[in-house]
């Protein structure tokens, strides 16, 4: 273990020193930090110094104002050297061993030859000179990172591969917006594919002139990520044709994290620059007329293939711009996929199949995330051929195999303020359209008001969503959006409302292993003393979790029978009766 001095210049310039004999040193504000900084920007354990055999390394430890290397943010950093400026808050550290020697002139022992195939020292890894390898730990974690920024995992070489990438990357970058501008290129007047044609053609040119292009540097790989980034989604392209991924969050430039399976991580990949997250969202919003801008910072779009895009960048998000992409699967899911998932049993999907079929008005309940559109797109195909169905949504997402199909979207307002389409305009609009069913994509505003009159004159077998935990909390949140209508209707007609429009609720509900099941269908029977009545027909029973972390549990049925089945019966409609018995699926 070695001595380290550690000189610490703050805000006002004054300088002081400390030695310390540790092998690993904490800094910040906190009471238990070996280092102490002052200031609000400064978090309770900001970073950390850890001693290896190549020298000691710097790590952030997951802090808004970050911590910074030479000018470049940095997530991990080393062998340390006294020539780097370390810059935490204002603060300047800088560190040096009690004999004199920088830690980075150290000799490095040899490393065995496994654990160097692959491996990328990170000063190495910069376009210019090692003391600008910082910007090599720009991307922040490697691909299977905890989410806790407080841990520290071991970095993999095909990660630190793409660190290596990074700064290269950014550079090439660069070069390319120079070139284009010398050349005086109008790149409006070309098309997708013209664009990314001459695009690869100009970055094969720059690349063929870094003659100093380290040999570990794999130039097909870093010309495929300039590429993307300039002319496709950047680090986002791999993401979206990986079918294992179903959510993608970029939370700034260099921290992007990806749903697998229903479990985050971290990605490591990044952005050069927020500047390049905001022409990727440009890319996106252009073609379906919106705009993002810092009056209007805020959008929801959708990518060609249906996958949901939420963006909002600065003033209002505060790490740089965001991104949010909820994707759609490749193949659509029919029923049978939710049953052999262990979403829903086959008695229950076969009794919602019955449900559609005979025109009962239906609402999938349940929280963000929890396969509400996905279980709303599968029923709205049990919708029989030959009926006229109009969709309505923000940002279209159903895919229905319909003959007869409608689809609109909403459309927020422009530069001026106007021509924005609401959905309740939409929904109002639709009944002058004929419609035997009318589809909403979610329910969020005044305009269930309007759906549920929809459904009580004539538009039997209509579907929505709405946010809500339970079947309970379904009828209030629907009490409070027709509310928001501002028709100042009594609660007592709005319940006659529902009671009367609405058939079954079926909530939808995601558990803490990233299972979605269906937890409960519910049939609305009427009005009870001021209340609406509730009649269970299936549930789902947790039980806990098994060894594999995956919730455990069994589907019942309720020995309850829907009452439209009563009406079908009468009818001379026989069905089966035996799937609501209580028994487990």
């Amino acid at each position: 273990m070695s001595q380290l001095i550690i000189q610490i210049t703050d805000t006002a310039g004054d300088t002081r020193e400390l030695t310390l004999d540790q092998r690993e040193i904490r800094i910040g504000r906190g009471k238990d930090c070996d280092i102490q900084l002052r200031g609000w920007r400064v978090g309770r354990e900001h970073a950390k110094l850890t001693e290896t055999r190549e020298g000691w390394t710097l790590e952030d430890l997951g802090q808004f104002t970050g911590t910074w290397v030479n000018a470049q943010r940095i997530v991990r950093y080393g062998p340390l050297s006294f020539a780097d400026q370390i810059r935490i808050a204002g603060v300047t550290l800088r560190v040096r061993e009690v004999d004199g020697v920088a830690p980075a002139q150290r000799p490095h022992p040899t490393p065995p030859p496994a654990a160097t195939a692959g491996v990328i020292h990170l000063h190495a890894a910069t376009p210019a000179t090692a003391a600008t390898g910082a910007a090599v730990a720009t991307t922040r974690a490697a691909p299977h990172a905890p989410a806790d920024p407080h841990a520290s995992a071991p970095v993999s070489a095909d990660v630190l591969a793409v660190q290596a990438r990074h700064p290269w990357r950014k550079h090439v970058h660069d070069q390319l917006l120079e070139v284009i501008d010398l050349r005086r290129r109008d790149l409006t007047r070309m098309t997708d594919a013209e664009l990314r044609i001459e695009t690869e053609k100009l970055v094969r040119e720059i690349l063929e002139r870094f003659t100093d292009l380290p040999a570990h540097i794999d130039r097909e790989a870093l010309r495929k990520e300039v590429l993307d980034e300039a002319v496709g989604l950047g680090p986002l392209e791999d993401l979206l044709d990986d079918a294992s991924v179903t959510e993608v969050m970029v939370n700034r430039a260099d921290e992007i994290f990806v749903e697998r399976g229903g479990r985050l991580e971290r990605y490591p990949l990044a952005f050069t620059s927020d500047r390049a997250i905001m022409g990727v969202i440009e890319r996106i919003v252009a073609p379906l007329g919106r705009r993002i801008d810092e009056s209007s910072p805020m959008v929801d779009a959708r990518l060609k293939d249906g996958s949901r895009v939420n963006a909002v960048i600065p003033p209002l998000a505060l790490k740089g711009c965001n991104i949010t992409i909820r994707k759609f699967a490749k193949n659509k899911l029919q029923s049978q996929d939710l049953v052999n998932y262990g979403s829903v049993t086959h008695d229950m999907m076969a009794f919602l199949k019955v449900a559609v079929e005979q025109g009962t008005n239906i609402i999938i309940s349940g929280g963000t995330g929890s396969g509400k559109t996905t279980l709303l797109n599968v029923l709205s195909n049990f919708i029989p051929d030959g009926e006229r169905i109009i969709t309505i949504e923000d940002a279209a997402e159903l895919r229905l195999n319909h003959s007869h199909l409608v689809s609109l979207e909403s459309r927020p307002s422009n530069v001026e303020g106007r021509g924005a389409i609401t959905i309740r305009e939409l929904v109002k609009n639709s009944l002058r359209m004929r419609p035997d069913r009318i589809v909403v994509g979610e329910c969020r505003g005044g305009e269930a008001l309007d759906m549920l009159q929809a459904m009580n004159t004539g538009h039997e077998g209509s579907l929505t969503t709405l946010h809500a935990n339970t079947p309970r909390d379904a009828l209030a949140r629907l009490e409070t959006l027709v509310l928001m209508a501002g028709m100042d209707l009594p609660i007592g007609a709005i319940r006659d409302q529902i009671s009367s429009a609405v058939d079954i609720i079926v909530q939808q509900s995601r558990f803490a292993c990233g299972s979605r099941k269906v937890t409960s269908v519910t049939e609305l029977t009427g009005m009870e003393n001021g209340k609406i009545q509730l009649q269970e027909l299936f549930r789902y029973e947790a039980r806990g979790f098994g060894a594999d972390g995956k919730v455990q549990g069994d589907f019942y049925g309720c020995d309850a029978v829907p009452t439209f089945y009563d009406e079908l019966r009468e009818q001379g409609v026989t069905f089966d009766l035996s799937l609501f018995n209580r028994r487990a699926a």
